[in-house]
């Protein structure tokens, strides 16, 4: 476009291509995107950002990530909560639970309407981080703050019971979803099992399997 005397815009040309990059997996390119934009004078705007945090969460690079939600405050503007859910993502898949829990919080003090997807990152990040407790808090703020959790928020929940050996937690969990009508899957079920079988409890292994079998037919 530059070749060609064509003058790329914010939206169209630039958000377009650091998004391209993210989908990618080339988060190097995207953060060039943006620090071109600012050498051609074209301040980025939150969809910009949001797009390059999106690229460093996709190649696990948190840091980078929170780097550009401080950005975005220096630019005095304000991150929406694709940007934090975005953020929090990126230390879900780096481990770093307790920066995952710290983005949340920034959530809730700026008056954000966070969605599902945001708070089972941060139960995932707290499984991966072996804090079961923090993990089951989370369901229960989701449910405080009215955010229905969805079968993939249980799903979080139940893994990290079983990572940290918490057996009959998990199992209460599963029992929930039926009550919720949230309907396990296997893989949901898979982790109740193990959970099980970490916990020398074979016979409501058995139980469960059993249970899948019904749900199947």
């Amino acid at each position: 476009m530059w070749e060609v005397k064509l003058e790329p815009d914010v939206i169209f040309s630039y958000s377009a291509g650091i998004s391209a990059c993210g989908k990618g997996e080339q988060w190097r390119r995207a953060l060039a995107l943006l620090s071109e934009m600012w050498e051609a004078k074209l301040e980025p705007n939150i969809v910009s950002y949001n797009a390059g945090i999106s690229a460093c969460e996709k190649g696990e690079q948190w840091q980078r990530a929170l780097a550009l939600l401080s950005e975005i405050w220096e630019a005095k503007m304000e991150p929406d909560v694709i940007s934090y859910s975005a953020g929090i993502s990126a230390c879900e898949r780096s481990e770093q639970w307790h920066r995952a829990l710290a983005l949340l919080g920034e959530i809730w003090e700026l008056k954000l309407e966070p969605d599902v997807i945001c708070p089972t990152a941060g139960i995932s990040a707290c499984e991966k981080g072996d804090q079961w407790r923090r993990a089951l808090a989370l369901l229960s703020e989701m449910r405080a703050a009215v955010l229905e959790p969805r079968a993939f928020s249980y799903s979080a929940g139940i893994s990290a019971c079983e990572t940290c050996e918490q057996w009959h937690r998990a199992l209460a969990l599963l029992g929930e979803m039926w009550e919720v009508k949230s309907e396990p899957d296997v893989i949901i079920y898979s982790a109740g099992i193990s959970a099980c079988e970490k916990g020398d409890q074979w016979q409501r292994a058995l139980a469960l399997l059993s249970e899948i079998r019904a749900a199947v037919l």
